[in-house]
């Protein structure tokens, strides 16, 4: 488990940008892109066209993950799990 951020190169709307953020936050990132059957750029790119000018694009990616896990733990397993 690294609790350090590590860069992650993105590009968002054609243009390369990083991200740094924990190895858990980048694999749950990654999960969710795939159960939204999105390419991670595209999430990523989504999350920050939503963001506000006040929260940088990490910390934006990391509250997206949080409140996903939220909901999903509020569901309850999925049936079959």
């Amino acid at each position: 488990m690294s609790a350090r951020p590590v860069k992650r190169s993105l590009t968002l709307q054609g243009h390369r940008t990083s991200v740094s953020l924990e190895d858990e936050f980048w694999k749950e990132f990654k999960r969710l892109a795939e159960v939204a059957e999105k390419p991670v750029n595209q999430l990523a790119a989504e999350i920050d066209n939503a963001r506000g000018v006040d929260i940088g694009l990490a910390s934006a990616i990391r509250l997206y993950v949080l409140r996903a896990v939220k909901r999903e733990a509020a569901a309850g397993p999925e049936p079959g799990r």
